[in-house]
């Protein structure tokens, strides 16, 4: 899979402000929306918050992957965030967040979930890809590098 499977240039926000993890994932959820005809914002804001309430998507090192399973959702798809400012996203790192990957599956995408998952992980664990992603001027910028971006064999 592809970050260009998940990901369009309108569903990439940079420089984006944001005074908490909950406007935040607002945010987030209006890229998603916009994207398909089907789940509202509010629905999609919904599952966001229902699985950070299991525990935290917050993975270090500034970065975060929300993510959630939508019964309207036609297929996987994500939006990225970039905030011009840091958020409190209750990490064990402590750092805050500007750095966001939201994931959006159906409701029925388990084992594909958690592959992507783990491609994002992947992806964001890689440093200089971090600080490519925090030098970026705009959304256009943020799209080039991440769909420029393959795993380490």
């Amino acid at each position: 899979m592809q970050i260009t499977d998940l990901l369009a240039p309108q569903r990439i926000a940079c420089h984006a402000r944001s005074a908490s993890k909950k406007r935040t994932f607002e945010l987030l959820s209006e890229l998603l929306a916009g994207a398909q005809p089907g789940p509202d914002a509010h629905e999609i804001f919904d599952s966001l918050v229902a699985r950070e309430r299991l525990g935290g998507t917050g993975l270090g090192h500034g970065v975060a992957l929300p993510h959630g399973r939508l019964k309207g959702a036609q297929r996987p798809m994500g939006a990225f965030v970039r905030l011009a400012d840091g958020v409190d996203f209750d990490t064990l790192d402590k750092q805050p967040v500007d750095i966001l990957f939201a994931l959006l599956v159906p409701e029925n995408c388990t084992e594909e979930h958690l592959q992507i998952l783990a491609l994002l992980a992947q992806m964001f664990s890689d440093k200089n890809l971090r600080a490519e992603l925090r030098a970026a001027d705009s959304s256009e910028a943020l799209y080039e590098l991440l769909s420029h971006w393959r795993p380490v064999a």
